[in-house]
């Protein structure tokens, strides 16, 4: 089962204070980390005045809020037409391990692609997500709205069924699990 699939009533979880770096790994320009308040923690806790201003910035922000379990940002930031009915719940064995954005790509005007390896572990299982997330501009306002799996089977082939289900780094994962 993936870490959001249980259904429970939406958290909006307060961000500890030891979360001083951002969970997403952005580096600075000196090469530094980026704390949290610099980096994605702006769009997480200032979502209604501050918008991601591009589909990248989305996708790290929405890793650092599965990170942080923000179930209030990764829905409000879901697309309507693919964001799932049901609330969104996390897996307590989860410890998410790292992002790394390999691409981000303008598709058109208002529609981008964000390809990215997530990593985390959960029951003492190491799992490593690829994905090519679609996201769209509506009003200002950037959204995740699906992506295509693009983690190695294991007979080496690449999947690419795109799956409304995949609106988080977990979905790759989950459906390798099943």
């Amino acid at each position: 089962m993936r870490p959001i699939e249980r259904l429970c009533e939406v958290n909006r979880k307060a961000v500890p204070a030891t979360v001083q770096v951002c969970p997403c790994g952005r580096l600075g320009a000196r090469g530094q980390p980026l704390g949290f308040a610099a980096c994605c923690g702006r769009f997480i806790d200032d979502f209604d005045t501050t918008p991601a201003p591009d589909a990248q910035a989305l996708m790290r922000s929405r890793y650092s809020a599965f990170v942080l379990e923000r179930a209030d940002y990764l829905r409000a930031t879901w697309h309507l037409s693919t964001r799932p009915a049901d609330d969104l719940c996390f897996d307590s064995s989860t410890r998410w391990l790292g992002l790394d954005v390999r691409s981000h790509r303008v598709t058109g005007s208002d529609r981008a692609e964000v390809e990215f390896i997530a990593r985390y572990r959960a029951a003492g299982r190491a799992v490593r997500i690829a994905e090519r997330s679609r996201f769209v501009r509506e009003d200002a306002r950037w959204f995740y709205v699906d992506g295509d799996d693009l983690s190695v089977a294991a007979a080496g082939a690449v999947s690419t069924a795109s799956s409304s289900a995949s609106a988080d780094p977990n979905a790759a994962a989950a459906n390798r699990r099943a």
